[in-house]
């Protein structure tokens, strides 16, 4: 028996069905209408894409594999003469999946590139991935060669090499960059981090962009200040030696050079201990340079002039500690004589007028005992003891016990040289204006002219005299540190430095010059620092204060005399 619905019932089907579709709202056709929608739209972005990638010119559109190697500005002298830029350099890579027969290939590429890594290639090739590098930066021969090969799946890309057209000459200022022309070393290193890194990431480093890193550096002199301590290593067999030109009106650094360095274009043993940049990574006690600080503290105290005198006729003995002169003249000394004469004695007499808190704050002040705040990554962190009692201030006096860096060094006397104005080291070009309003304020006028004085007089009668130059009017201080080792001062190891100015009539530029554990230039010879730091300065001023703009007067040299004590 069939069922047969009435009227009725259909009809009320018919109400129930009409009535579900206006609660649906036609949902199942809006959201084939949606769905459509998003599958055009995704489309039409990749389609928009591929146009604009189409249009981009090959540097702009290789994406994250152009960031590997992206454009890096060149870095220029303060003459616009270029120490570092970008250029281009073939690069080898595979695309395993059409390698037809990795050990073939493998030995192809081995009788171009001795040095593959035949393992490590063979796990590559046989990957199954659709890229792998296998050897980065070739040469234009080696390019040629593999080409010739007509290995099928292998190619080359174009990347970025950096070039330092001067070699070793300014290494340690300029630093390194790694495999993918990222800085990690160096101004390199410094140019990264103030947003050239951030643009490589995001793709935006393009090389028509970039505009030239310009240095405060001079190529000329960085030359001559390389090529003199180069020689010094040699002359005095020497373990390290280097040098730094200041300019004491601004704090620029003109020229900075430590040997051993190191080749940037094949930088292999940068990393070595003994390649250090020593002027300012290397800290040391300066030995009686310091002096020249322990003079300034005491003049600007109030408490000391020229015309002070000081006992040193006895030796100062303090614990088990007996602090002597190396020369002695066994009298009372005015303190010009205390300098010239770089007595230990006079020195620490001269602090003792001070007081322990009063000295170390000085040596802050001025900057020796603070790390160096300065574009260059490598700076190291002076040392100085835990608690200061009075032995600590009298070897510091005459630069024992507390170790700084020679480039601070040389900015504190700087300080010392210009009327009192502590700047810091830049590498960058910079005004007098610009200086002296970052500048701070840290022995007054009279002190640094007093100070001017007292340098003039140790080369023309004191142990800086084979530093003159004339017509340059050269003033400074010798400093023949023994070296620390295994806990106790060595008699034979010395850390020896000279600290110049020129011209003392108006100081326009510090040379400071290092050498490190020295050997007598001839048998017979002393090793201190007046026989072979101080010749240093005056070769780098005679070769370069032509080109640093200082003119020679010869017919006025600044006649100092000694203030004698009878």
């Amino acid at each position: 028996m069939f069922w047969k619905r009435s009227k009725s019932t259909a009809g009320a089907e018919a109400i129930v069905m009409e009535g579900a579709r206006k609660t649906s709202g036609g949902r199942p056709k809006n959201r084939v209408l949606m769905t459509m929608a998003v599958f055009f739209g995704i489309y039409a972005a990749i389609g928009g894409r591929l146009v604009y990638l189409g249009v981009l010119s090959p540097e702009e559109g290789r994406g994250p594999a152009a960031r590997v190697t992206a454009a890096r500005p060149d870095i220029v002298d303060r003459n616009g003469e270029v120490l570092a830029t970008d250029i281009n350099t073939a690069s080898l890579f595979a695309e395993p999946r059409r390698i037809v027969d990795a050990d073939e290939a493998i030995e192809k590429l081995s009788t171009v590139l001795p040095d593959l890594d035949v393992e490590q290639t063979y796990n590559k090739l046989k990957s199954g991935t659709g890229f792998v590098w296998l050897k980065r930066q070739l040469s234009p021969r080696q390019q040629a060669d593999i080409m010739a090969l007509g290995i099928p799946g292998v190619g080359f890309r174009t990347e970025k090499r950096r070039f330092y057209p001067g070699g070793e000459t300014a290494s340690h200022i300029l630093g390194l960059v790694n495999i993918d022309n990222q800085g990690i070393a160096g101004l390199e290193k410094y140019v990264d981090g103030q947003g050239l890194a951030d643009l490589q990431a995001s793709g935006l480093a393009l090389e028509r962009d970039l505009k030239p890193v310009k240095l405060s550096i001079d190529l000329r002199v960085q030359h001559i200040v390389r090529d003199e301590i180069v020689a010094a290593l040699d002359r005095y067999h020497a373990i390290a030696a280097g040098a730094v030109v200041l300019n004491a009106k601004t704090g620029e650094v003109v020229a900075m050079a430590s040997v051993p360095d190191f080749d940037p274009n094949n930088p292999h043993n940068a990393h070595d201990k003994d390649r250090l940049n020593r002027m300012s990574a290397g800290v040391y006690e300066m030995g009686s340079t310091i002096k020249s600080f322990t003079t300034a503290m005491a003049l600007d105290s109030g408490k000391v002039t020229l015309q002070s005198t000081f006992d040193a006729t006895r030796p100062i003995t303090i614990g088990r500690q007996t602090i002597r002169d190396f020369h002695g003249k066994g009298r009372v000394l005015t303190v010009p004589e205390v300098f010239i004469y770089s007595s230990n004695i006079g020195s620490a007499r001269e602090a003792d007028v001070v007081g322990i808190e009063g000295h170390r704050e000085f040596l802050h002040r001025i900057g020796l005992l603070e790390r160096m705040t300065t574009e260059l990554p490598e700076v190291a962190r002076p040392t100085e003891p835990k608690v200061w009692k009075k032995v600590h201030s009298i070897t510091a006096s005459f630069g024992h016990g507390f170790t700084t860096t020679p480039l601070q060094t040389a900015v504190a006397a700087a300080a010392l040289m210009n009327g009192g104005y502590l700047m810091q080291a830049t590498f960058l070009p910079r005004t007098v204006e610009e200086a002296v309003a970052g500048a701070t304020k840290v022995v007054n006028e009279k002190t640094s002219a007093d100070m001017r004085y007292l340098y003039r007089l140790n080369a023309e009668k004191g142990s800086g005299k084979r530093a003159e130059v004339p017509g340059y009017r050269v003033g400074g201080k010798t400093g023949t540190a023994e070296k620390v080792v295994n806990g106790r001062y060595s008699t034979d190891k010395r850390f020896n430095a000279f600290l110049a100015a020129f011209p003392m009539d108006d100081p326009q530029y510090i040379v400071l010059s290092i050498v490190d554990e020295p050997k007598p230039e001839k048998p017979g010879l002393p090793a201190t620092s007046g026989m072979n730091a101080a010749p240093i300065v005056a070769n780098i001023i005679r070769r370069s204060a032509s080109m640093l703009g200082v003119k020679p007067e010869f017919g006025h040299e600044n006649e100092a005399t000694v203030a004698s004590y009878e």
